[in-house]
Protein backbone atom coordinates (compact mmCIF):
# COMPACT_ATOMS: atom_id res chain seq x y z
CA UNK A 1 0.00 0.00 0.00
CA UNK A 2 1.12 3.38 -0.90
CA UNK A 3 1.60 5.60 2.00
CA UNK A 4 -0.27 9.17 1.52
CA UNK A 5 -1.18 12.34 3.73
CA UNK A 6 -4.68 12.30 4.36
CA UNK A 7 -6.69 15.01 6.43
CA UNK A 8 -9.45 14.32 8.61
CA UNK A 9 -11.75 16.02 10.85
CA UNK A 10 -13.35 14.92 14.25
CA UNK A 11 -14.65 15.80 17.40
CA UNK A 12 -13.13 14.71 20.62
CA UNK A 13 -14.41 15.12 24.36
CA UNK A 14 -11.50 16.15 26.45
CA UNK A 15 -11.45 16.91 30.04
CA UNK A 16 -8.51 19.63 31.65
CA UNK A 17 -6.77 19.24 34.26
CA UNK A 18 -9.22 22.05 35.90
CA UNK A 19 -12.46 20.24 35.60
CA UNK A 20 -10.85 16.69 36.60
CA UNK A 21 -9.96 18.09 39.99
CA UNK A 22 -13.01 19.86 40.14
CA UNK A 23 -15.22 16.86 39.29
CA UNK A 24 -12.48 15.01 42.28
CA UNK A 25 -13.25 17.68 44.83
CA UNK A 26 -17.00 17.88 44.06
CA UNK A 27 -17.37 14.22 45.01
CA UNK A 28 -15.04 14.01 47.88
CA UNK A 29 -16.29 13.52 51.21
CA UNK A 30 -15.26 15.86 53.76
CA UNK A 31 -12.32 13.51 55.95
CA UNK A 32 -11.44 12.73 51.86
CA UNK A 33 -11.53 16.25 51.32
CA UNK A 34 -9.46 17.04 54.23
CA UNK A 35 -6.89 14.74 53.16
CA UNK A 36 -6.69 16.12 49.41
CA UNK A 37 -6.16 19.88 51.30
CA UNK A 38 -3.66 18.06 53.54
CA UNK A 39 -1.45 16.71 50.95
CA UNK A 40 -2.09 19.95 48.45
CA UNK A 41 -0.30 21.65 51.43
CA UNK A 42 2.63 19.40 51.42
CA UNK A 43 3.37 19.29 47.56
CA UNK A 44 2.37 23.07 46.81
CA UNK A 45 4.31 25.82 48.48
CA UNK A 46 2.28 28.47 47.24
CA UNK A 47 -0.45 27.71 49.34
CA UNK A 48 -1.04 27.77 53.02
CA UNK A 49 -3.17 28.01 55.94
CA UNK A 50 -4.87 30.84 56.88
CA UNK A 51 -4.58 31.83 60.47
CA UNK A 52 -7.83 32.99 62.41
CA UNK A 53 -8.53 36.57 62.88
CA UNK A 54 -6.77 37.28 59.99
CA UNK A 55 -7.33 41.09 58.71
CA UNK A 56 -8.61 39.05 55.37
CA UNK A 57 -10.40 36.33 56.75
CA UNK A 58 -13.63 35.43 54.50
CA UNK A 59 -16.81 35.77 56.79
CA UNK A 60 -18.31 31.90 57.31
CA UNK A 61 -20.66 30.60 54.21
CA UNK A 62 -24.28 31.32 55.17
CA UNK A 63 -27.72 31.04 52.53
CA UNK A 64 -27.49 34.74 51.69
CA UNK A 65 -24.04 35.00 51.28
CA UNK A 66 -21.38 33.08 49.10
CA UNK A 67 -17.89 31.70 49.91
CA UNK A 68 -15.02 33.08 48.20
CA UNK A 69 -12.06 31.53 49.69
CA UNK A 70 -10.24 32.78 46.84
CA UNK A 71 -11.19 36.56 46.36
CA UNK A 72 -8.37 37.56 48.07
CA UNK A 73 -5.62 35.56 45.99
CA UNK A 74 -6.97 36.97 43.17
CA UNK A 75 -6.38 40.62 44.11
CA UNK A 76 -2.69 39.52 45.33
CA UNK A 77 -1.86 38.07 42.28
CA UNK A 78 -2.94 41.10 39.58
CA UNK A 79 0.64 42.35 39.52
CA UNK A 80 3.05 40.38 38.11
CA UNK A 81 1.17 37.38 37.05
CA UNK A 82 -0.94 38.39 33.86
CA UNK A 83 0.88 36.21 31.99
CA UNK A 84 0.27 33.26 33.76
CA UNK A 85 -2.40 31.12 31.41
CA UNK A 86 -5.92 30.93 32.68
CA UNK A 87 -6.07 27.25 31.05
CA UNK A 88 -3.49 25.11 30.92
CA UNK A 89 -2.92 23.77 27.05
CA UNK A 90 -5.04 20.34 26.60
CA UNK A 91 -0.80 18.98 25.41
CA UNK A 92 -1.95 15.22 26.39
CA UNK A 93 -4.46 12.30 24.79
CA UNK A 94 -7.34 12.43 27.77
CA UNK A 95 -9.08 9.56 27.05
CA UNK A 96 -9.05 7.81 30.02
CA UNK A 97 -11.90 9.85 31.25
CA UNK A 98 -11.96 10.70 35.07
CA UNK A 99 -12.11 7.82 37.43
CA UNK A 100 -13.37 7.68 41.05
CA UNK A 101 -10.93 8.52 43.75
CA UNK A 102 -9.19 6.15 45.41
CA UNK A 103 -10.88 5.90 48.72
CA UNK A 104 -10.02 5.97 52.37
CA UNK A 105 -9.95 2.01 52.35
CA UNK A 106 -7.58 1.76 49.32
CA UNK A 107 -5.48 4.73 50.30
CA UNK A 108 -4.61 3.26 53.87
CA UNK A 109 -2.42 0.85 52.12
CA UNK A 110 0.04 3.77 51.12
CA UNK A 111 1.14 4.33 55.04
CA UNK A 112 2.89 7.59 53.50
CA UNK A 113 -0.14 9.42 53.17
CA UNK A 114 -3.11 8.21 55.33
CA UNK A 115 -3.78 9.61 58.36
CA UNK A 116 -4.68 8.18 61.54
CA UNK A 117 -8.71 8.46 61.21
CA UNK A 118 -8.21 6.29 57.81
CA UNK A 119 -6.38 3.36 59.80
CA UNK A 120 -8.59 0.42 60.69
CA UNK A 121 -8.74 0.02 64.40
CA UNK A 122 -7.13 -3.30 66.26
CA UNK A 123 -10.48 -4.24 68.33
CA UNK A 124 -10.74 -7.40 69.46
CA UNK A 125 -12.69 -9.59 67.13
CA UNK A 126 -14.75 -12.73 68.43
CA UNK A 127 -12.17 -15.31 67.50
CA UNK A 128 -9.42 -13.64 68.96
CA UNK A 129 -11.71 -13.59 72.21
CA UNK A 130 -11.96 -17.36 71.75
CA UNK A 131 -8.53 -18.26 71.35
CA UNK A 132 -7.49 -16.07 74.54
CA UNK A 133 -10.00 -18.19 76.69
CA UNK A 134 -8.40 -21.12 74.56
CA UNK A 135 -4.96 -20.31 76.01
CA UNK A 136 -6.07 -19.91 79.59
CA UNK A 137 -7.82 -23.57 79.51
CA UNK A 138 -5.67 -26.80 80.16
CA UNK A 139 -5.82 -29.15 76.93
CA UNK A 140 -3.67 -31.63 75.33
CA UNK A 141 -1.60 -31.09 71.85
CA UNK A 142 -4.71 -33.02 70.29
CA UNK A 143 -7.26 -31.27 71.78
CA UNK A 144 -5.81 -27.87 71.42
CA UNK A 145 -5.58 -28.43 67.72
CA UNK A 146 -9.42 -29.70 67.65
CA UNK A 147 -10.40 -26.46 69.90
CA UNK A 148 -8.52 -24.18 67.45
CA UNK A 149 -10.27 -25.61 64.30
CA UNK A 150 -13.58 -25.59 66.03
CA UNK A 151 -12.96 -21.62 66.87
CA UNK A 152 -11.79 -20.71 62.92
CA UNK A 153 -15.29 -22.12 62.02
CA UNK A 154 -17.36 -20.03 64.31
CA UNK A 155 -19.38 -16.87 62.80
CA UNK A 156 -19.18 -13.35 64.05
CA UNK A 157 -22.44 -14.00 65.23
CA UNK A 158 -21.15 -17.19 67.58
CA UNK A 159 -22.58 -20.21 65.60
CA UNK A 160 -20.29 -22.66 64.51
CA UNK A 161 -21.46 -22.59 60.64
CA UNK A 162 -18.54 -25.43 59.69
CA UNK A 163 -20.17 -28.99 59.35
CA UNK A 164 -17.94 -31.30 62.41
CA UNK A 165 -17.44 -33.72 59.82
CA UNK A 166 -15.59 -31.19 57.47
CA UNK A 167 -13.53 -30.03 60.45
CA UNK A 168 -12.63 -33.93 60.57
CA UNK A 169 -11.77 -34.23 57.23
CA UNK A 170 -9.26 -30.99 57.34
CA UNK A 171 -7.45 -31.72 60.27
CA UNK A 172 -6.25 -34.90 58.32
CA UNK A 173 -5.38 -37.17 61.04
CA UNK A 174 -6.93 -40.57 61.14
CA UNK A 175 -6.75 -40.85 65.17
CA UNK A 176 -8.72 -37.95 65.80
CA UNK A 177 -12.85 -39.02 65.42
CA UNK A 178 -16.50 -37.58 66.18
CA UNK A 179 -16.38 -38.21 69.99
CA UNK A 180 -12.89 -36.52 70.25
CA UNK A 181 -14.37 -33.42 68.45
CA UNK A 182 -17.64 -33.24 70.36
CA UNK A 183 -16.12 -33.52 73.39
CA UNK A 184 -13.86 -30.75 72.57
CA UNK A 185 -16.81 -28.82 71.27
CA UNK A 186 -18.80 -29.19 74.40
CA UNK A 187 -16.04 -27.32 76.65
CA UNK A 188 -15.91 -24.31 74.23
CA UNK A 189 -19.15 -23.94 74.40
CA UNK A 190 -18.91 -23.37 78.13
CA UNK A 191 -16.48 -19.92 77.24
CA UNK A 192 -17.59 -16.99 77.00
CA UNK A 193 -20.35 -15.45 76.03
CA UNK A 194 -22.50 -18.05 76.22
CA UNK A 195 -24.30 -19.74 73.88
CA UNK A 196 -21.21 -20.14 71.77
CA UNK A 197 -20.40 -22.62 69.40
CA UNK A 198 -23.90 -23.55 69.08
CA UNK A 199 -24.70 -25.41 65.90
CA UNK A 200 -28.09 -23.20 65.67
CA UNK A 201 -30.31 -20.97 67.43
CA UNK A 202 -32.24 -23.92 70.13
CA UNK A 203 -28.92 -25.34 70.66
CA UNK A 204 -27.59 -21.96 71.29
CA UNK A 205 -30.31 -21.18 73.27
CA UNK A 206 -30.63 -24.22 75.90
CA UNK A 207 -26.47 -23.74 76.08
CA UNK A 208 -27.42 -20.09 77.70
CA UNK A 209 -30.61 -21.28 79.79
CA UNK A 210 -28.23 -23.46 81.43
CA UNK A 211 -25.85 -20.88 82.97
CA UNK A 212 -29.40 -18.62 84.26
CA UNK A 213 -29.24 -18.23 87.78
CA UNK A 214 -33.44 -18.53 87.57
CA UNK A 215 -36.11 -20.22 89.16
CA UNK A 216 -35.94 -23.77 88.94
CA UNK A 217 -39.52 -24.44 88.49
CA UNK A 218 -39.50 -21.58 85.34
CA UNK A 219 -36.18 -22.54 84.03
CA UNK A 220 -37.77 -26.25 83.60
CA UNK A 221 -40.61 -25.47 81.93
CA UNK A 222 -38.09 -23.13 79.68
CA UNK A 223 -35.91 -25.90 78.65
CA UNK A 224 -38.63 -28.20 77.68
CA UNK A 225 -40.32 -25.78 76.05
CA UNK A 226 -37.24 -25.11 73.64
CA UNK A 227 -36.34 -28.85 73.72
CA UNK A 228 -39.54 -30.68 72.40
CA UNK A 229 -41.55 -27.73 71.03
CA UNK A 230 -39.18 -25.17 69.26
CA UNK A 231 -41.24 -25.12 66.41
CA UNK A 232 -44.35 -24.07 68.53
CA UNK A 233 -42.32 -21.33 69.94
CA UNK A 234 -41.00 -20.09 66.40
CA UNK A 235 -44.72 -19.97 65.24
CA UNK A 236 -46.42 -18.08 68.12
CA UNK A 237 -49.09 -20.83 69.22
CA UNK A 238 -49.70 -19.77 72.50
CA UNK A 239 -52.58 -22.08 73.50
CA UNK A 240 -51.20 -25.40 71.98
CA UNK A 241 -47.87 -24.20 74.04
CA UNK A 242 -49.38 -23.64 77.45
CA UNK A 243 -51.80 -27.19 77.00
CA UNK A 244 -48.79 -29.62 76.46
CA UNK A 245 -46.78 -27.55 79.24
CA UNK A 246 -50.07 -27.23 81.49
CA UNK A 247 -49.37 -23.69 82.39
CA UNK A 248 -50.98 -20.71 83.91
CA UNK A 249 -51.02 -18.13 81.98
CA UNK A 250 -49.03 -16.16 85.04
CA UNK A 251 -46.38 -19.03 84.31
CA UNK A 252 -46.23 -18.85 80.49
CA UNK A 253 -45.45 -15.18 80.86
CA UNK A 254 -42.36 -16.06 83.41
CA UNK A 255 -41.14 -18.62 80.97
CA UNK A 256 -41.59 -16.53 77.74
CA UNK A 257 -40.06 -13.40 79.46
CA UNK A 258 -37.28 -15.77 80.58
CA UNK A 259 -36.66 -17.09 76.62
CA UNK A 260 -37.00 -13.28 75.81
CA UNK A 261 -33.85 -12.89 77.96
CA UNK A 262 -31.84 -14.63 75.83
CA UNK A 263 -29.55 -13.29 73.08
CA UNK A 264 -30.09 -15.62 69.72
CA UNK A 265 -26.83 -14.32 68.30
CA UNK A 266 -24.60 -14.70 70.75
CA UNK A 267 -21.19 -13.34 69.23
CA UNK A 268 -22.64 -9.97 68.63
CA UNK A 269 -21.72 -8.61 72.17
CA UNK A 270 -18.28 -9.17 71.06
CA UNK A 271 -17.87 -8.86 67.72
CA UNK A 272 -16.97 -4.73 66.75
CA UNK A 273 -18.43 -3.58 64.17
CA UNK A 274 -17.09 -1.05 61.60
CA UNK A 275 -16.22 2.81 62.75
CA UNK A 276 -17.48 5.25 60.93
CA UNK A 277 -16.47 8.65 61.41
CA UNK A 278 -19.21 11.37 59.89
CA UNK A 279 -18.33 15.17 60.22
CA UNK A 280 -21.24 17.24 58.40
CA UNK A 281 -20.47 19.39 55.51
CA UNK A 282 -23.60 21.92 56.36
CA UNK A 283 -26.14 23.08 59.56
CA UNK A 284 -29.41 23.72 59.20
CA UNK A 285 -31.09 25.51 61.98
CA UNK A 286 -34.05 28.06 62.26
CA UNK A 287 -33.92 30.95 62.88
CA UNK A 288 -36.92 33.67 63.44
CA UNK A 289 -39.14 31.29 62.22
CA UNK A 290 -36.83 30.53 59.02
CA UNK A 291 -34.33 27.21 58.03
CA UNK A 292 -31.16 28.79 57.70
CA UNK A 293 -28.49 26.61 55.92
CA UNK A 294 -24.75 26.94 56.92
CA UNK A 295 -21.42 25.43 55.61
CA UNK A 296 -19.56 23.59 58.28
CA UNK A 297 -16.23 26.17 59.59
CA UNK A 298 -14.63 23.23 61.12
CA UNK A 299 -14.59 21.14 57.96
CA UNK A 300 -11.70 22.66 56.02
CA UNK A 301 -9.01 24.55 56.90
CA UNK A 302 -8.96 28.02 55.14
CA UNK A 303 -6.50 28.19 52.74
CA UNK A 304 -4.81 31.25 50.74
CA UNK A 305 -1.63 32.11 48.53
CA UNK A 306 1.05 32.89 49.84
CA UNK A 307 1.80 36.66 48.83
CA UNK A 308 5.40 36.39 49.59
CA UNK A 309 6.14 33.46 47.00
CA UNK A 310 3.67 34.63 44.67
CA UNK A 311 5.76 38.24 44.43
CA UNK A 312 8.74 35.90 43.44
CA UNK A 313 7.29 35.15 39.89
CA UNK A 314 9.02 37.15 37.46
CA UNK A 315 7.13 37.52 33.86
CA UNK A 316 9.91 37.13 31.68
CA UNK A 317 12.07 34.92 33.52
CA UNK A 318 12.40 31.46 32.32
CA UNK A 319 14.70 30.04 34.50
CA UNK A 320 13.40 25.98 36.00
CA UNK A 321 12.87 28.03 39.96
CA UNK A 322 11.00 30.93 38.21
CA UNK A 323 8.99 28.12 36.24
CA UNK A 324 8.36 25.85 38.92
CA UNK A 325 7.04 28.45 40.91
CA UNK A 326 4.64 29.77 37.79
CA UNK A 327 3.73 26.05 38.12
CA UNK A 328 2.70 25.97 41.69
CA UNK A 329 1.23 29.55 41.52
CA UNK A 330 -1.19 28.55 38.66
CA UNK A 331 -1.80 24.81 40.71
CA UNK A 332 -2.69 26.62 43.43
CA UNK A 333 -5.37 28.95 41.87
CA UNK A 334 -6.95 26.42 40.58
CA UNK A 335 -7.42 24.41 42.99
CA UNK A 336 -8.48 27.40 45.40
CA UNK A 337 -11.26 28.01 42.81
CA UNK A 338 -12.45 24.04 42.47
CA UNK A 339 -12.30 24.54 46.21
CA UNK A 340 -14.89 27.66 46.25
CA UNK A 341 -16.49 25.92 43.39
CA UNK A 342 -17.47 23.08 45.65
CA UNK A 343 -18.38 25.22 48.43
CA UNK A 344 -21.12 26.95 46.58
CA UNK A 345 -22.31 23.87 44.76
CA UNK A 346 -22.66 22.73 48.26
CA UNK A 347 -24.59 25.35 49.76
CA UNK A 348 -26.67 25.84 46.69
CA UNK A 349 -28.06 21.86 47.05
CA UNK A 350 -28.42 21.77 50.64
CA UNK A 351 -30.82 25.26 50.47
CA UNK A 352 -32.88 23.72 47.54
CA UNK A 353 -33.41 20.22 49.61
CA UNK A 354 -34.22 22.57 53.11
CA UNK A 355 -36.61 24.70 50.91
CA UNK A 356 -38.73 21.68 49.55
CA UNK A 357 -38.04 19.50 52.65
CA UNK A 358 -39.54 22.29 55.24
CA UNK A 359 -42.64 20.09 56.18
CA UNK A 360 -40.35 17.46 57.20
CA UNK A 361 -38.15 20.15 59.82
CA UNK A 362 -41.81 20.96 61.19
CA UNK A 363 -43.54 18.01 61.48
CA UNK A 364 -41.22 14.60 61.14
CA UNK A 365 -40.84 11.83 58.13
CA UNK A 366 -44.74 11.53 57.92
CA UNK A 367 -44.15 14.89 56.23
CA UNK A 368 -41.38 14.06 53.76
CA UNK A 369 -42.36 15.44 50.24
CA UNK A 370 -41.07 13.08 47.41
CA UNK A 371 -37.71 14.76 45.65
CA UNK A 372 -35.74 13.05 43.13
CA UNK A 373 -32.16 14.54 41.23
CA UNK A 374 -33.77 16.22 38.27
CA UNK A 375 -36.02 18.39 40.74
CA UNK A 376 -32.98 19.66 42.37
CA UNK A 377 -30.41 19.85 38.95
CA UNK A 378 -33.28 21.62 37.61
CA UNK A 379 -33.89 24.11 40.21
CA UNK A 380 -30.30 24.94 40.59
CA UNK A 381 -29.55 24.90 36.71
CA UNK A 382 -27.40 21.87 36.97
CA UNK A 383 -26.73 18.76 35.52
CA UNK A 384 -28.13 15.86 37.56
CA UNK A 385 -24.54 14.01 37.65
CA UNK A 386 -23.37 16.96 39.04
CA UNK A 387 -26.47 16.81 41.95
CA UNK A 388 -25.21 12.82 42.26
CA UNK A 389 -22.12 13.62 42.67
CA UNK A 390 -22.51 16.31 45.68
CA UNK A 391 -25.24 14.54 47.55
CA UNK A 392 -22.86 11.19 47.91
CA UNK A 393 -21.13 11.06 51.17
CA UNK A 394 -22.13 14.72 52.25
CA UNK A 395 -23.77 15.22 55.67
CA UNK A 396 -26.06 17.60 56.78
CA UNK A 397 -26.64 18.65 60.83
CA UNK A 398 -30.07 19.23 62.05
CA UNK A 399 -32.21 19.34 64.53
CA UNK A 400 -33.64 15.97 64.18
CA UNK A 401 -30.01 14.34 63.59
CA UNK A 402 -27.09 14.25 61.34
CA UNK A 403 -28.53 13.17 57.96
CA UNK A 404 -26.95 12.04 54.39
CA UNK A 405 -28.37 14.11 51.72
CA UNK A 406 -29.67 11.29 50.13
CA UNK A 407 -31.67 10.79 52.51
CA UNK A 408 -34.09 13.51 51.24
CA UNK A 409 -34.59 12.18 48.36
CA UNK A 410 -37.48 9.32 47.26
CA UNK A 411 -40.01 8.32 44.80
CA UNK A 412 -43.28 9.41 45.05
CA UNK A 413 -46.54 7.65 45.81
CA UNK A 414 -49.96 8.73 44.76
CA UNK A 415 -52.55 9.88 46.90
CA UNK A 416 -56.32 9.94 46.61
CA UNK A 417 -56.67 13.99 46.44
CA UNK A 418 -54.06 13.93 43.34
CA UNK A 419 -51.25 14.66 45.06
CA UNK A 420 -48.02 12.54 45.71
CA UNK A 421 -47.17 11.34 48.69
CA UNK A 422 -42.68 10.12 49.57
CA UNK A 423 -41.94 7.22 50.00
CA UNK A 424 -40.10 8.11 53.45
CA UNK A 425 -44.02 9.57 54.76
CA UNK A 426 -44.91 5.99 53.87
CA UNK A 427 -42.60 3.99 55.66
CA UNK A 428 -42.78 6.21 58.90
CA UNK A 429 -46.45 5.26 58.89
CA UNK A 430 -45.93 2.29 58.72
CA UNK A 431 -43.64 1.77 61.21
CA UNK A 432 -45.95 4.31 62.95
CA UNK A 433 -48.85 1.53 62.50
CA UNK A 434 -47.11 -1.34 63.47
CA UNK A 435 -45.60 -0.11 66.82
CA UNK A 436 -49.24 0.74 67.89
CA UNK A 437 -50.76 -2.63 66.89
CA UNK A 438 -51.96 -5.55 69.85
CA UNK A 439 -48.71 -7.52 70.14
CA UNK A 440 -51.15 -10.43 70.54
CA UNK A 441 -52.87 -9.82 66.50
CA UNK A 442 -50.19 -8.35 64.51
CA UNK A 443 -51.97 -6.51 61.38
CA UNK A 444 -50.90 -8.48 58.17
CA UNK A 445 -49.71 -6.34 55.34
CA UNK A 446 -53.05 -6.40 53.19
CA UNK A 447 -54.44 -4.43 56.60
CA UNK A 448 -52.33 -2.09 56.38
CA UNK A 449 -52.11 -1.52 53.10
CA UNK A 450 -56.36 -0.77 54.06
CA UNK A 451 -55.35 1.55 57.11
CA UNK A 452 -52.90 3.14 54.88
CA UNK A 453 -55.72 3.66 51.64
CA UNK A 454 -58.28 4.73 54.46
CA UNK A 455 -55.77 7.40 55.30
CA UNK A 456 -55.39 8.61 51.70
CA UNK A 457 -52.55 7.01 50.44
CA UNK A 458 -52.89 4.44 47.31
CA UNK A 459 -50.52 1.41 48.66
CA UNK A 460 -50.88 -1.83 47.51
CA UNK A 461 -49.89 -5.12 49.94
CA UNK A 462 -46.80 -5.88 48.31
CA UNK A 463 -45.81 -2.40 48.45
CA UNK A 464 -45.95 -2.59 52.30
CA UNK A 465 -44.44 -6.17 51.90
CA UNK A 466 -41.25 -4.05 50.42
CA UNK A 467 -40.96 -1.38 52.36
CA UNK A 468 -41.42 -3.58 55.54
CA UNK A 469 -38.56 -5.88 54.80
CA UNK A 470 -36.64 -2.63 53.76
CA UNK A 471 -37.06 -1.25 57.46
CA UNK A 472 -36.66 -5.10 58.59
CA UNK A 473 -39.28 -5.63 60.30
CA UNK A 474 -40.74 -9.52 60.53
CA UNK A 475 -43.75 -10.14 58.98
CA UNK A 476 -47.07 -10.40 61.18
CA UNK A 477 -46.67 -14.34 61.91
CA UNK A 478 -43.18 -13.38 63.46
CA UNK A 479 -44.10 -10.29 65.08
CA UNK A 480 -46.81 -12.12 67.12
CA UNK A 481 -46.01 -11.99 70.83
CA UNK A 482 -47.29 -14.66 72.79
CA UNK A 483 -48.01 -12.77 75.93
Amino acid sequence: MKASIQLRLGQNLTMTPQLQQAIKLLQLSTLELKQEIQEALESNLMLEIEEDGGEDAPAPSEKTAEAEPAAQEETELQSGTETIPDELPVDANWEDQYDIPVTRTQASSNEEHSDYLSRESNTETLQDYLHWQLNLTPFSEEDRAIATALIDGISPDGYLDAPLEEIIADMNDEEIGMEEVLTVLHRIQHFDPPGVAARNPQESLLLQLEQLPADQTVKNKAKKLLQDHFDLLTSGNEPRIRKLLRMTPEQAQAVFNLIRSLNPRPGSSISPADTRYVEPDVFVEKKDGRWLVSLNPEAMPKLRVNAEYAALVKRADNSSDNTTLKDHLQEARWFLKSLQGRNQTLLKVATRIVEVQQAFFDHGEEAMKPLILKDVAEAVEMHESTISRITTGKYMHTPKGVLEFKYFFSSHVSTDNGDQASAVAIRACIRKIILAEDPQKPLSDNKIATMLSESGFKVARRTVAKYREAMAIPPSNERKRLV
